[in-house]
């Protein structure tokens, strides 16, 4: 059984070359964990552009279809600051 412990992580970068690669890996990587609450670590992300935000609002969007919550840990300063930007914060927010 897989536990909130084994969270999926952020790559290093998420621009709009590997946007859809990122997606699909996340999606696959969040759908080993149990639970209502799925745990994504935000640790790892450097280099990114707003397909960051435009992958995390879609992995929001399927898992909210799933009945799961996407909880989003380790914010970079930067992406909080995007998202705010868009407007879209509070979607995310913990």
């Amino acid at each position: 059984m897989t536990t909130a412990l084994s969270n999926a992580a952020l790559p290093a970068q998420v621009t709009l070359a590997d946007a859809g690669k990122t997606l699909m890996e996340l999606k696959q990587a969040l759908s080993q964990q149990a639970g209502p609450v799925v745990m994504l670590d935000a640790a790892s992300l450097r280099v990114f552009d707003s397909s960051a935000v435009a992958v995390l609002l879609e992995l929001r969007r399927q898992l909210r279809a799933e009945g799961k919550t996407l909880q989003v840990s380790h914010w970079p300063r930067r992406l909080e600051d995007l998202m705010g930007l868009y407007g879209v914060g509070e979607l995310l927010a913990p």
